[in-house]
C-alpha cells in the first residue's frame, strides 16, 4: 500500500515520501476550485466569478466539517497502527462509518434548503445572488462524494500512505478540467455548469477509489466484529470534533469577512475570491506539513518515541519556512501577474494585488504555525488546536476586518492587514502552549 516507515530510521526521508505525493494531492484539490474560477473568469463576466468565488467559500464550511472530524480517524488509526493493534485499526473504520454516512446525508439536505439564505448572509452582490444559489445547490448534491473521498483518504494517511490518495484525487481533478471546459466554456453554463463538473468528478473518484480498495486491501480486516468494537464513533469525535468545530468556525469567521468585503461591491467581492484561491495553492508546504505531522507524531506517539516526534516538528518547520519565504517574495512583489490567472478583469486584477500585498507576511508565519497544529493534532492535544483557530479569528481576524473596512477611503490593501495579524497571534499561542507542553514534561520526568 505504499506505506512510510515512521517509527524508525532517519526522519526526513519518510517525511519527505508521504508529504510530496500529499502536496500534489494538494495542488489537485485547490485546482477544483481553481480551475472553476479561472475558466469562469475568462468564459464568463464577472458577476459568475462572485457568484463561484462566494459559493465555493459556502460549500468549504460543510466540507472544513468532515475534514475535520477525519482527522480523529487519521490519528486513532496511526496510533493503532503505531501500537500493532490491527483489529483497534477495523475497529476505527467502522466507527467512522457509522459516523459519515448519516452526517453526509444530512449536511447534502441542508446545504440544499438554505442555500437561498446562505447567499444573503454572505451579502452576495444583486447581479451574482441567484447563480451563486445554483451553485451551492448543485455542488450539495455532491456531499456524498466528497465525505467519501475524505474518508478514504484519511484511511490511507492514517496507515503512512499518501499516494493513493494523490492517485484519487488526480482521477477527479482530470474529469473536472475536462468537463469545466465543456460546461462553461463551450456550453456557456457559468457558475452551473462549473458546480455540474466538480460533482461528476467527485463522483467518479470516489467509484475509481473504492475499485482500487477492492484489489488492494487494506493492512487490516474491517468485519462484522470490527462494528461490535464499542465506542469507536466516539472516540473519532473525541479527538476530531474539536478539529472540525475549529474548522467549521474559522472558515465562518472567512464568510463573515467574505460577507463584508462582498458588502464593498462586485470588484471586491470578486477579488477576494480569486485571493482565496491562491491561498490554498500558496500554503500546499505548510498544509502538506501539518496533515503530515498528524499521521507521523501519532505513530511514534503510539510507538512510545516522543522525541522522534519533536525531531519531525522542528525538520518539517525548517523546509515549510524556506517555502514561506518564497510565497512571500511572490505575493509582495507579484501578486498582479499571478491573480490574472484568474481573471482578466483589470480592476479585480489591481485589487487583488493590492490584497495579496497586505496578506503576504502571512505566509512567513503559517509555515512555522501550521507545523506546529499538525504535531499537537499527533499528540490527540485537538481541543487546543480548535481554542487557538478560534481566539485568533474571532478575537483578532474578525474585529480587526470590520473596523479597518470601516475606516474612511478603505481599500484592500488596507482591509488585509487582519490577515497577518491575525496569523501572528496564532504563532504565539502555539508557541506558549509548546513549551507549556515541554515544561510540564520535563516536570513528569
Amino acid at each position: 500500500m505504499g506505506q512510510n516507515n515512521f517509527l524508525e530510521g532517519r526522519i526526513l526521508p519518510p517525511l519527505i515520501r508521504f508529504s510530496i505525493p500529499l502536496m500534489l494531492s494538494l495542488i489537485l484539490q485547490a485546482l477544483y476550485g481553481g480551475v472553476d474560477l479561472a475558466v469562469v473568469g475568462h468564459f464568463s463576466p464577472t458577476a459568475s466569478v462572485s457568484a463561484v468565488a462566494t459559493g465555493s467559500q459556502v460549500m468549504q464550511s460543510a466540507t472544513v466539517l468532515v475534514t475535520g472530524l477525519n482527522m480523529g480517524v487519521t490519528v486513532l488509526l496511526g496510533q493503532a497502527i503505531g501500537a500493532g493493534e490491527r483489529g483497534r485499526a477495523g475497529g476505527v473504520i467502522a466507527g467512522q462509518i457509522r459516523l459519515f454516512v448519516p452526517l453526509a446525508l444530512l449536511l447534502t439536505g441542508m446545504m440544499a434548503f438554505f442555500a437561498p439564505q446562505a447567499a444573503l448572509l454572505m451579502n452576495v452582490p444583486a447581479e451574482a445572488l441567484e447563480e451563486t444559489i445554483q451553485y451551492v445547490r448543485i455542488c450539495s448534491c455532491g456531499m456524498i462524494f466528497i465525505t467519501a473521498y475524505n474518508a478514504i483518504s484519511g484511511i490511507f494517511r492514517g496507515i503512512g500512505d499518501s499516494r493513493s490518495p494523490f492517485l484519487f484525487v488526480s482521477i477527479a481533478c482530470g474529469v473536472n478540467v475536462a468537463l469545466d471546459l465543456l460546461f462553461v466554456g463551450v456550453f456557456e453554463m457559468a457558475a452551473s455548469g462549473a458546480a455540474l463538473a466538480t460533482v461528476i468528478a467527485q463522483c467518479v473518484s470516489v467509484l475509481f477509489s473504492a475499485a482500487y480498495i477492492r484489489r488492494h486491501p487494506l493492512p487490516f480486516d474491517v468485519s462484522r466484529a470490527s462494528f461490535r468494537i464499542p465506542h469507536t464513533s466516539r472516540a473519532i469525535l473525541k479527538l476530531g470534533a474539536p478539529i472540525a468545530l475549529q474548522d467549521v468556525l474559522v472558515n465562518i469567521s472567512f464568510l463573515i469577512i467574505t460577507s463584508i468585503v462582498n458588502s464593498l461591491g462586485l470588484i471586491a467581492s470578486a477579488s477576494v475570491g480569486v485571493a482565496e484561491k491562491m491561498f490554498v495553492f500558496l500554503s500546499i508546504v505548510p498544509m502538506a506539513f501539518l496533515s503530515t505531522l498528524s499521521a507521523f507524531v501519532a505513530q511514534n506517539v503510539g510507538a512510545g518515541n516522543r522525541l522522534r516526534a519533536k525531531k519531525a516538528l522542528y525538520t518539517a518547520q525548517r523546509i515549510s519556512f524556506s517555502f514561506g519565504v518564497a510565497m512571500f517574495l511572490l505575493t509582495f512583489f507579484w501578486g498582479g501577474p499571478t491573480a490574472s490567472l484568474f481573471t482578466r478583469d483589470p480592476a479585480v486584477i489591481a485589487a487583488t494585488a493590492q490584497y495579496l500585498r497586505g496578506c503576504s507576511f502571512e505566509y512567513l508565519i503559517l509555515s512555522l504555525s501550521f507545523c506546529f497544529l499538525g504535531y499537537f493534532n499527533g499528540l490527540g492535544k485537538t481541543t487546543f488546536v480548535m481554542l487557538q483557530g478560534l481566539l485568533s479569528a474571532f478575537l483578532v481576524r474578525i474585529p480587526m476586518s470590520i473596523y479597518l473596512s470601516r475606516l474612511p477611503n478603505t481599500n484592500m490593501g488596507i482591509i488585509s492587514i487582519a490577515v497577518p495579524v491575525s496569523a501572528l497571534s496564532s504563532l504565539i499561542l502555539c508557541l506558549f502552549y509548546f513549551f507549556r507542553l515541554e515544561s510540564s514534561r520535563k516536570k513528569v520526568s
